[in-house]
């Protein structure tokens, strides 16, 4: 593949390098690729009025099993930086976490070519108030630390979502700006990788 960048222009966000990690663990948690066990777990994240609430609303079960039906439940976590969050002990699944880059054509940026590492997060409401969110974020962004140049991480959610905001605090996210998005106002969060290093 050729690019048609000038030595000085910023690379593309699709040749930034991401998270080459496969596997994360903590005291808790096994951040993993997704296995066929998966599926039902998948479905309800999809699907949930209360885990979909600030996301857009629930899918429709029947749209979301026919996906699933269409492909391989592994297929989730294809992309370098997708993980299943799942009980380290028993192996289910809780839910799914991202460090990808946040495409340059959605609002919400720091730098004017966008592209920059993003975090994103849900859980199924079962796993919700026992910071396994915040450990599994955690563990995520130490390894990307740890791999990675120092880099701003974003974090966008909806503003009403004070629980996500709450988290993104806890974790050293600050405030920079809101924005319009999906009929509702979004929050956008900044902190620098590097204070992820251990």
């Amino acid at each position: 593949m050729t690019s048609s960048n000038t030595p000085n222009s910023p690379a593309p966000a699709a040749a930034s390098p991401t998270l080459s990690a496969t596997e994360i663990t903590t005291p808790r948690l096994r951040l993993r690729a997704a296995h066929d066990a998966d599926r039902a777990g998948l479905i309800e994240l999809q699907t949930d009025p209360q885990v979909r609430l600030h996301l857009g609303g629930p899918r429709p079960r029947s749209a979301v099993e026919q996906y699933f039906d269409a492909r391989d439940v592994a297929h989730v976590t294809d992309q370098p930086g997708t993980f299943v969050i799942a009980d380290r002990t028993t192996d289910d699944l809780l839910g799914v976490l991202l460090i990808n880059r946040r495409p340059a054509d959605l609002p919400g940026h720091v730098s004017e070519e966008g592209g920059e590492l993003e975090l994103t997060y849900v859980l199924r409401r079962a796993a919700w108030g026992a910071g396994l969110a915040f450990e599994a974020a955690t563990a995520a962004l130490r390894t990307a630390a740890s791999e990675l140049p120092d880099q701003p991480v974003l974090i966008v959610t909806q503003t009403a979502n004070t629980r996500s905001l709450g988290l993104a605090s806890r974790l050293g996210f600050r405030r920079v700006g809101t924005f319009e998005a999906y009929e509702a106002e979004q929050t956008l969060a900044v902190a620098g990788l590097h204070t992820f290093s251990v």
